[in-house]
């Protein structure tokens, strides 16, 4: 099971994340619930070579959801070790430097790692459902403040 908050990374990787809202002024938001260890969050997951961000993050949720997305703004860089290093079975130990972007669903097909996911759903962002990725909560704040400016966490 991979859990949060590890430390002592063992290497350091590239991931995005999406907030990625159900239709425009629609305040529902796309989450996933995790094969790994059962937590909603956002869908999202790790650069690949040869990719742009925007090419990841419209891949990775398509893989995990089915989703479909119009990639918008940037909301936020997020590297802090303290809460970005996560734990994995095989004893990896990665430091995820991610990029978070809001972005508006356009269409639905099926996933494309239907392993990696055990369900999907629309939630308001003040009833999200629980257990919820830990280091996803504040890009959820990051999103709903006031002014949108980028963070750099």
């Amino acid at each position: 099971m991979s859990t949060y908050y590890a430390a002592d990374p063992t290497q350091i990787r590239l991931s995005v994340s999406a907030v990625v809202w159900r239709a425009e002024g629609v305040r529902e938001l796309l989450l996933m619930r995790r094969s790994d260890n059962a937590h909603w969050g956002l869908p999202g997951g790790y650069v690949e070579r040869g990719e742009s961000v925007r090419d990841a993050v419209a891949r990775e949720v398509a893989e995990e959801t089915g989703a479909t997305i119009a990639v918008g703004r940037l909301v936020g860089v997020y590297s802090d070790p303290e809460v970005q290093v996560i734990a994995y079975p095989d004893g990896e130990r990665v430091q995820a430097v991610n990029l978070c972007f809001e972005a508006l669903h356009v269409g639905q097909g099926a996933p494309g790692t239907p392993e990696e996911t055990l369900e999907v759903g629309w939630f308001p962002p003040d009833a999200l459902p629980e257990p919820f990725v830990p280091i996803h909560r504040i890009r959820l704040e990051d999103v709903l403040a006031p002014g949108g400016g980028v963070q750099v966490r």
